[in-house]
C-alpha cells in the first residue's frame, strides 16, 4: 500500500446527520483515489460514512499504513483530530486535506499532521507519495502545493502549484472503491428513492464574501460536454438512481456549455431527475427551459437574504427583484425552488430580517433553509469582523461554527429570529393556500409571535455577552441607533 485515504464522517456516532440521512460519499477523496490508481500507486481508500471510529482504528492497526491522507472539513475536524493520533502510533506519516486545515495550518500540525495540502489533491499527491519513499521529510521544499514545519518548527508554506487544466482527463471518481449500494439503499429507505451525486466542473469565480475557495480558489474549470454526458450513461448503467445531485457550485455558470450538455444528454436518451444549485444572474427563460426538459426536480436558488443593503455587503452581485423573477419563471416551468437564508451577517439590523421575511413571502420557494452566518478562516467576511471575533471555547474542543463576532446580536436574539422568521413565512404560505387546519395554523402563529417577543425582549443583547442599560449607555452611538426597533 503506498497509501490510505480516508475522511471523518461517521453518521452512525452524528445524530444530526442521522436525522437527516442524506449521505453523499467524499468525491474530491474518490477523484484523488482514482487519479492515483491511474498513475500506478497502490491505494487503500477506507470510507469511514457507515464505518465507526472503532472500526477506523482497527483498520489501521490492522494495514499499518506507511502513508495516510485524510480529507478534513469543518464538519470533521474533531474526527480527524481523533483519527491523526491512530496513524501515528502505527508510524504513518499523516498528509490531511481539504478546506479546514489550510486556514489552521500551525494547529493541526501541532497536534499530529505531519504536511497539509494546499489546494487541489491529485498532482501534489502524485509528487508527494514516491518523495516521501525516497527521502522520508527531507527537502520538503522542493513540493509545490503544500505546508509542514521544518526542523526548526517553522512554519513553511510552499510555492502554490498550477491547477490541473483538462479536467476531461481526470478518471471519474473512484466509486468502484466503496460501498455504492449502502449509499443507494440508505436513501431509498429513508427518502423513497436513491441518488447519486457528480460534478461537472470545479471551483466559482463569485466572490461572496462568506464563502470558503480554500481548495480551487477563484477559479472556474469545466469538464466536457462529452465526458459528463459518458459518466451519466454509466451512471445509469451501473447505478440505476432515481435521481442526480449536481455537486458544482452554479451549474449554469456557462450558458453555452449548459445547453451543449442539455442537447447532448436529449440526443443519449438520459433524463434523470436532479437536484443542483445556481444564481438567478444564471438563468433565463432558455436556461429554464433546458433544467425543465432535462428533469430538474429542484434547483437551489441562492438567495441569503431579502435585504438588497446585506446581498451588496456580501458581494453577492444579485438583486432580490431578480431573485423574485427567476423564482417565479422556475416553478412556473415545474421546477420547485430551494433557498438558502443567511440570518446574522456582519451589520444586519432587524429591518433586514423584515425584509427577508417579506422577500421569502413574495418568492413563496417550495423549501428554504435557515442558518446564522459564522466566519470561516480564510473567507473576505471572517477578515472583515477578525478583530471582533472570539470563542469561549479553546481551539480543539470548537469550529469556526462556535465563532462570536462581538458586537452582533446574541445567539439568543438569532435563536427568536429564526423561530419568528420560519412560522411568519410558513403561516403566510398556509393562509395563502387555504390551510384548514386550525390546529397547525393556531401553532405557526403562536409559534411566530413567541419568536418576535423574543428578538424584542433580546434585541439589546449583542454576542459578546454585553447588555446595556435602559439609556443604552455602554454601547457607541452607531450601536444604540441601530437598536431602535
Amino acid at each position: 500500500m503506498d497509501i490510505l485515504l480516508s475522511h471523518g464522517y461517521f453518521i452512525a456516532e452524528d445524530a444530526h446527520e442521522q436525522q437527516i440521512m442524506k449521505p453523499y460519499p467524499t468525491l474530491g477523496l474518490l477523484y484523488i483515489s482514482s487519479h492515483l490508481k491511474a498513475k500506478g500507486f497502490a491505494v487503500d481508500l477506507y470510507d469511514t460514512t457507515f464505518q465507526t471510529m472503532a472500526d477506523f482504528v482497527a483498520h489501521v492497526r490492522e494495514t499499518r499504513p506507511s502513508r495516510v491522507g485524510l480529507y478534513c472539513n469543518l464538519m470533521t475536524k474533531q474526527n480527524i483530530l481523533r483519527m491523526m493520533p491512530v496513524c501515528r502510533e502505527v508510524g504513518a506519516t499523516v498528509i490531511l486535506g481539504g478546506p479546514e486545515p489550510v486556514s489552521y495550518a500551525a494547529e493541526y500540525l501541532a497536534r499530529g499532521a505531519d504536511i497539509i495540502v494546499n489546494g487541489e489533491g491529485e498532482l501534489t499527491l502524485e509528487e508527494l507519495i514516491p518523495h516521501l519513499a525516497r527521502h522520508g521529510r527531507s527537502n520538503l521544499h522542493t513540493i509545490q502545493g503544500i505546508l509542514f514545519q521544518d526542523d526548526d518548527g517553522q512554519l513553511v508554506k510552499t510555492a502554490v502549484r498550477p491547477q490541473i487544466k483538462d479536467l476531461s482527463a481526470q478518471p471519474w471518481p473512484d466509486r468502484a472503491a466503496i460501498d455504492m449500494p449502502r449509499y443507494l439503499h440508505t436513501w431509498k429507505t429513508h427518502h423513497g428513492l436513491s441518488s447519486v451525486s457528480l460534478i461537472t466542473a470545479r471551483g466559482c469565480p463569485y466572490t461572496c464574501t462568506w464563502c470558503s475557495h480554500t481548495v480551487f480558489g477563484h477559479s472556474h474549470r469545466r469538464r466536457s460536454v462529452e465526458d459528463v454526458v459518458n459518466e451519466v450513461a454509466w451512471i445509469q448503467e451501473t447505478y440505476r438512481p432515481d435521481q442526480l445531485w449536481y455537486a458544482d457550485d452554479v451549474l449554469t455558470i456557462a450558458p453555452r456549455w449548459f445547453l451543449s450538455y442539455a442537447a447532448e444528454l436529449k440526443k443519449r436518451g438520459l433524463r434523470i431527475p436532479f437536484e443542483c444549485i445556481s444564481r438567478p444572474d444564471r438563468l433565463d427563460a432558455e436556461i429554464i427551459t433546458a433544467l425543465a426538459e432535462m428533469g430538474c426536480a429542484r434547483l437551489w436558488l441562492g438567495s441569503e437574504s431579502g435585504s438588497q443593503r446585506m446581498l451588496d455587503a456580501m458581494q453577492r452581485k444579485t438583486t432580490v427583484d431578480d431573485l423574485l423573477a427567476k423564482n417565479k419563471m422556475l416553478q412556473d416551468a415545474g421546477i420547485e425552488v430551494g433557498m438558502f437564508i443567511m440570518l446574522g451577517y456582519a451589520g444586519e439590523e432587524v429591518h433586514d430580517i423584515e425584509a427577508t421575511a417579506d422577500y421569502l413571502k413574495q418568492s413563496n420557494p417550495d423549501i428554504f433553509l435557515t442558518t446564522v452566518a459564522y466566519p470561516i478562516k480564510g473567507t473576505a467576511f471572517y477578515e472583515e469582523v477578525a478583530d471582533r471575533v472570539t470563542t469561549p471555547l479553546d481551539w480543539d474542543g470548537r469550529t469556526d461554527r462556535d465563532l462570536q463576532v462581538n458586537g452582533r446580536y446574541s445567539r439568543q436574539f438569532y435563536d427568536h429570529a429564526t423561530r419568528w422568521l420560519v412560522n411568519e413565512v410558513n403561516l403566510h404560505k398556509a393562509r395563502k393556500s387555504r390551510e384548514r387546519n386550525p390546529f397547525r395554523l393556531g401553532k405557526l402563529f403562536l409559534n411566530a409571535q413567541r419568536g418576535r417577543l423574543g428578538m424584542r425582549l433580546t434585541q439589546r443583547q449583542r454576542e459578546n455577552g454585553r447588555t446595556p442599560d435602559a439609556s443604552g449607555r455602554g454601547w457607541p452611538a452607531e450601536e444604540r441607533a441601530a437598536d431602535a426597533w
